[in-house]
């Protein structure tokens, strides 16, 4: 266990390079991966490697090492189906139609917080199966993490059958390819659709970069996030999104009280945020 000062040290120095805040009921899970690190550089004490971190560590390749201990990559194919049945079935399709109706047709959607890549590459086999004219339409899929880990596995787009495991049968056969030792890899029209990139929320230059969005998944990400930098995420987001898009989050997260300019709505039972 870290002492509180200790405590307090790393979570604020974390809290400013990321916008993550770790709370104090955290302390054993952030200590076991601190002392990790101390003993990979070889430093005795928190204050040191905090030091280390602060005025010897340029090109934050340190630093990278620890946030990629800290954020978990839990994930896997067509995970929360109901949620991705609301998008598919009835938010893209509504969308389609009204940009095909102005003559538009080009789709934009980020997965942010991508993790390993699950996310993205499930995104984009809906987009290719449900929309009938694929083909005539520019589809584009931004997947952004701050685990550059996590990044580089979602490259080599290999899978174990953990993560395959809710892929429909008829998916699988299309757009996966068994490799010897019982993994699947993505087909090379799934992967091409994606783009991956490294951004860390902090970054706000970075992030008001970021716009002319359709969807943007969020889930499972602003559980990281105190108030504040939840709210200027948001914020960002709303930004990044195009009028009439969606929001996605995780089923335990809201933006309601965070921006009210997002409008909620019900779609087949499953609530949904929309800028309007």
């Amino acid at each position: 266990m870290l002492t509180i000062n200790e405590f307090q040290m790393v979570s604020d120095f974390i809290y400013r390079r990321t916008g993550i805040r770790f709370e104090s009921k955290k302390n054993y899970f952030l200590a076991k991966r601190v002392n990790k690190r101390m003993e990979e550089v070889s430093l005795g004490s928190v204050a040191e490697y905090v030091r280390m971190l602060r005025f010897s560590d340029p090109d934050g390749a340190e630093f990278q090492k620890l946030v990629e201990l800290l954020t978990i990559n839990e994930t896997y194919f067509f995970r929360d189906f109901p949620q991705l049945q609301a998008f598919a079935e009835h938010c893209l399709m509504e969308l389609i139609e009204e940009k095909a109706a102005r003559g538009e047709k080009r789709l934009r959607v980020w997965s942010a917080g991508c993790s390993t890549g699950e996310e993205p590459y499930t995104l984009a086999i809906i987009l290719r199966e449900m929309v009938e004219d694929f083909k005539d339409w520019k589809v584009e899929i931004l997947a952004s993490d701050i685990d550059c880990g996590a990044l580089q596995a979602a490259e080599k787009c290999t899978y174990g059958s953990r993560s395959i495991r809710d892929v429909p049968r008829e998916y699988l056969d299309r757009h996966f390819t068994r490799m010897p030792g019982g993994s699947y890899k993505i087909s090379k029209e799934i992967k091409k659709m994606v783009e991956f990139e490294y951004i860390n929320f902090a970054s706000k230059e970075i992030l008001r970069n970021k716009r002319g969005f359709d969807f943007i998944f969020c889930r499972n990400v602003l559980i990281y996030f105190d108030e504040f930098s939840r709210k200027q995420l948001v914020d960002q987001f709303y930004i990044a999104l195009e009028k009439g898009g969606y929001i996605f989050l995780g089923s335990s997260e809201s933006v309601g009280r965070i921006n009210t300019a997002f409008k909620l709505r019900r779609v087949e039972g499953y609530l949904v945020y929309q800028k309007v």
